[in-house]
């Protein structure tokens, strides 16, 4: 299945990219993806158990299941002031 993932604020520069498309097999879970992603993208590691994941507008825990499609942000935490 196909998934779109944005990349948000310095993950932009992490990855180089602010956009990725990702096949995934059927059944794959939000884990799965960000598993992926760190394999892609090494230095993702040092921000996977921080970052903020949402399926569309809807923030999503590690294990969600992702469908054909979803669109997924990956972000880093909110920070107010």
């Amino acid at each position: 299945m196909k998934i779109f993932v944005q990349f948000h604020s310095y993950l932009r520069r992490l990855t180089g990219r602010e956009t990725w498309q990702v096949e995934l097999p059927v059944g794959a879970l939000v884990s799965d993806l960000l598993e992926r992603t760190c394999r892609e993208f090494p230095p993702m590691r040092d921000a996977d158990k921080i970052l903020l994941v949402a399926i569309g507008v809807e923030f999503a825990k590690r294990s969600d299941p992702l469908h054909d499609g979803d669109e997924v942000s990956l972000m880093p935490p909110l920070q107010g002031g």
